[in-house]
C-alpha cells in the first residue's frame, strides 16, 4: 500500500453549534454529561474520519475536564482536530465553548482529547497519515503526544490479567 502523506491539522477541523433546550438539560437546568460526551465524540470521530479518510473506533478517552456548565438557552460550540498520529492511532482535541445568545458572552465549559484507531473495510487497523501541527497550540499539542501515548499504555497496565473476572467482588 502506498504511504499516505501528511496532512495538516486544519484540514480535520469541523465545527458544530447547538442550542441546549430543556430535554438535553438535567434538573439544575444545564446540559447532560452524556449528552456533552455524545457531542464530543460525534465531532472527534468526524475530525478523524477526515485525516484518515477511512472508518475510525474510539479507542480511549484521554481527558475530559468539565470546566463550567452549561445552561438551557446557551449556545454550545464544538472545535475538533487531529493533533497528534501514531501508526494506526488519531489522538483529536475538542473544545467546547458556551455562548449565552442574550449578551454575546463566551466561556470555555470543556476540553477533551479522545483517541481513534483507524480500521479498513475487514476491522484491521491501518496506518493512517502523519500530521502536521502549523500554529503554537497545534505543535504544543503534537509536542506531548508521544508522552501521552506512554500514560495510556502504562495506564492498561494498573489491572493484572484474571482481574476483569474478580472485579465484581472487590
Amino acid at each position: 500500500m502506498a504511504e499516505k502523506s501528511a496532512k495538516p491539522c486544519s484540514e480535520s477541523r469541523v465545527t458544530k453549534t447547538s442550542v441546549v433546550l430543556p430535554p438535553d438539560a438535567n434538573t439544575h437546568g444545564t446540559l447532560f454529561g452524556g449528552k456533552m460526551m455524545a457531542y464530543v465524540d460525534e465531532v472527534a470521530s468526524i475530525s478523524a474520519m477526515r485525516h484518515a479518510r477511512t472508518t475510525v473506533v474510539t479507542a480511549f478517552i484521554d481527558s475530559v475536564e468539565f470546566l463550567c456548565p452549561v445552561r438551557v438557552g446557551q449556545a454550545v460550540t464544538l472545535e475538533s482536530f487531529v493533533c497528534w498520529t501514531g501508526t494506526t492511532s488519531l489522538e483529536v482535541y475538542v473544545k467546547v465553548v458556551a455562548e449565552d445568545l442574550m449578551s454575546g458572552e463566551k466561556q470555555l465549559c470543556l476540553t477533551s482529547l479522545l483517541v481513534f484507531v483507524a480500521l479498513d473495510s475487514d476491522g484491521t487497523p491501518i496506518r493512517v497519515p502523519e500530521i502536521v501541527a502549523e500554529t503554537d497550540f497545534e505543535q504544543a499539542l503534537n509536542a506531548g503526544g508521544e508522552r501521552r501515548l506512554r500514560r495510556r499504555r502504562k495506564s492498561k497496565a494498573l489491572m493484572p490479567e484474571g482481574e476483569v473476572d474478580n472485579f465484581s467482588s472487590h
